[in-house]
């Protein structure tokens, strides 16, 4: 029974990595915007905050210093693809790249650095008791957090005017532009928040998730956070689902190499990134649905009075 609470309190820690990262990336295709460049973020905001906790022994400055790294280069990519009106998809492949090759040059110093001890935190009363305390009730505040940001964005998206104007840049950029909004700025205003929650994703991996700095230490996650966009079909609620699917299967390898079964380890390291596939394979076949609830201006550029 223990080895289930603690592979259910593994994949609550290991799903809000994902689910922090495609919330980001929600707002960004809300707007009409594909960033592909989740991964060179979050391993750039990861190495961001490692070493703002080393210099600093501050993991609240840490996270902070996480999110300002992917914000600030959110607001590269928005500069050069919404006044500069480069493809989306080739300016998001190319900040990937650019963070994978920039975090493993900066980090190269923090290798074999060490963070202080992360705090311990427990819900009194609840964190004692047996079985579910354990599994619930002794995560990261940043967990719950997640939780509540997932809730926040639906009744920002739905129930608030901000909301509808954020969609309907993203469905109808002209028809906004006509009404008098700052398409571009609100765009902008997106691209940024959503490099700041990508920030936040990579700056959790580095300082609570996994408390290191090794080149790559993202491993795919912000593709993964990409593709949860989709399998969500941009709905916040069903983001937090996925992304505790997904980190259920990434740390079910885990549990089943301790719990004694004879597989190979790679073919289990495979597993995230095969339902990953799968569950996209799968979404795809219905197209009229996909087309249905994504935004209408999705990836296309903007040209006022064009």
């Amino acid at each position: 029974m223990e080895s289930y609470a603690l592979l259910l309190g593994s994949t609550l820690s290991a799903g809000t990595v994902l689910a922090i990262a495609a919330l980001g990336l929600l707002i960004n295709e809300k707007a009409g915007i594909v960033n592909l460049g989740a991964e060179g973020m979050m391993l750039c905001a990861a190495v961001a905050a490692f070493a703002a906790v080393v210099h600093t022994g501050s993991f609240t400055l840490g996270l902070l210093a996480g999110m300002a790294a992917g914000a600030l280069l959110a607001a590269l990519f928005g500069w050069l693809v919404i006044w500069c009106n480069t493809n989306q998809y080739a300016t998001g492949l190319a900040l990937s790249l650019f963070g994978v090759g920039f975090s493993a040059f900066v980090g190269i110093g923090y290798v074999q650095a060490k963070l202080p001890d992360t705090p311990k935190f427990s819900w009194p009363l609840l964190g004692d008791l047996p079985v579910v305390g354990q599994a619930l009730f002794r995560q990261h505040p940043l967990v719950y957090l997640t939780m509540v940001l997932a809730l926040l964005m639906v009744w920002f998206l739905y129930r608030t005017r901000a909301g509808l104007v954020l969609r309907s840049v993203g469905e109808a950029p002209d028809s906004a532009h006509a009404l008098g909004y700052p398409v571009r700025a609100i765009r902008l205003g997106a691209v940024m928040a959503g490099g700041a929650l990508c920030g936040l994703a990579g700056a959790y991996v580095s300082t609570v998730y996994t408390p290191l700095w090794v080149e790559g230490m993202v491993a795919g996650r912000g593709w993964i956070a990409l593709a949860l966009t989709t399998f969500a079909t941009w709905r916040p609620a069903r983001v937090l689902l996925g992304a505790y699917l997904f980190g259920g299967v990434t740390m079910l390898q885990f549990h089943l190499q301790a719990s004694g079964v004879q597989v190979a380890s790679q073919l289990l390291s495979m597993l995230p990134y095969v339902a990953t596939i799968v569950v996209l394979v799968v979404i795809s076949r219905n197209p009229t649905w996909i087309r249905a609830n994504m935004p209408a201006s999705l990836g296309k550029p903007f040209h006022p009075g064009g």
